[in-house]
């Protein structure tokens, strides 16, 4: 089966009056279908700027990129959910539908669903002020996923949070995005977060950031992300992965 996404090569540099950096520099990988990958690195190495770059945020400086299939769609999750106050919570879940001209009876049922599914019953005539931070994030999760993309792109999805809250919301997007079958890129600075939840780990050198290693996560008795930080493996793949990024404080 071909991956649903190959990237071969990419860079990235940014030019300015001052000259010019590079900030990725031939970056390789591919994902499969339905695999939960995430991108670790030092700070400031371009991790945001390969999402960025995958959804046609940011142009690429050279490489390529090649999906399975024609027109695929990407759903992109940032750090804020961004979610409009003057909306309720359903009308902020339908605001991509709108903006690509897909709403519809059924599309918005299908996002009912979803609200009701994933703990959000009560709240679909409320408003964002009145929720949790990691409940307008679950938001920010279904409105993604309201346009059924092909692939989540999640930039740091849980950094806003205090730890507990983070660590709950990390079990509820592991569980929506595996019981909805979709394929996520996640960046994130957090290790463990990166080990509880991924199917397989890139790590990026320093700026200009290359692929240094990948690591496909084998957890014992693998099931939630807040049950995978007990697996024995566990800590083996943290001091591993920690060594690899060379962090000099």
């Amino acid at each position: 089966m071909l991956p649903i996404l190959k990237v071969d090569n990419l860079s990235k540099t940014y030019h300015d009056m001052d000259g010019s950096v590079t900030a990725v520099l031939d970056v390789s990988f591919e994902v499969k279908d339905k695999e939960f990958i995430s991108i670790v690195g030092p700070s400031g190495c371009g991790k945001s700027t390969i999402l960025s770059i995958l959804s046609n945020l940011e142009t690429k400086s050279s490489g390529k990129i090649t999906f399975s299939k024609e027109n695929c769609l990407l759903g992109y999750m940032l750090q804020k959910d961004s979610l409009f106050p003057w909306r309720t919570i359903l009308d902020n879940c339908l605001i991509g539908l709108e903006i690509n001209g897909k709403l519809n009876a059924k599309s918005k049922q299908r996002v009912i669903n979803l609200l009701n599914a994933y703990g959000l019953k009560d709240f679909i005539d409320k408003y964002p002020d009145s929720l949790s931070g990691g409940m307008r994030q679950r938001v920010a999760l279904i409105r993604t996923l309201a346009i059924d993309p092909d692939i989540l792109l999640l930039d740091e999805p849980f950094s806003a949070l205090d730890y507990q809250t983070r660590l709950a919301l990390s079990d509820d997007v592991y569980k929506i995005i595996k019981q909805e079958g979709k394929t996520a890129i996640m960046v994130t600075h957090d290790l463990a977060e990166a080990i509880s939840l991924s199917d397989r780990i890139i790590v990026l050198t320093k700026r200009p950031s290359c692929v240094k290693k990948i690591y496909d996560i084998k957890l014992t008795d693998k099931s939630t992300p807040i049950h995978n930080r007990q697996c024995k493996e566990f800590s083996i793949y943290y001091d591993k992965i920690w060594r690899d990024l060379d962090v000099h404080l």
